[in-house]
């Protein structure tokens, strides 16, 4: 499983990805979490609010921060 934290480096985008780690240790997944920085890259998702979480190639959701548990039913 491939889970993108899609953000400029901003507090929001930080927790997202320190929540999307946690998911991932919480519900055993294999599962590698990148944070990805590039303005174009993150366009390319159809993000035009960040923190975006993308898992597998598909956008789960952007503009705010969910919970680990939130992410980890996702991940499901």
């Amino acid at each position: 499983m491939e889970i993108k934290v899609l953000g400029p480096g901003c507090p929001k985008c930080r927790k997202l990805y320190e929540e999307a780690c946690k998911a991932v240790e919480e519900a055993g997944a294999e599962a590698s979490v990148e944070k990805i920085e590039d303005i174009q890259a993150i366009v390319g998702y159809g993000v035009m609010m960040t923190p975006g979480l993308v898992i597998d190639g598909e956008l789960k959701c952007s503009g705010k921060v969910p919970s680990a548990c939130e992410i980890a039913k996702l991940l499901g």
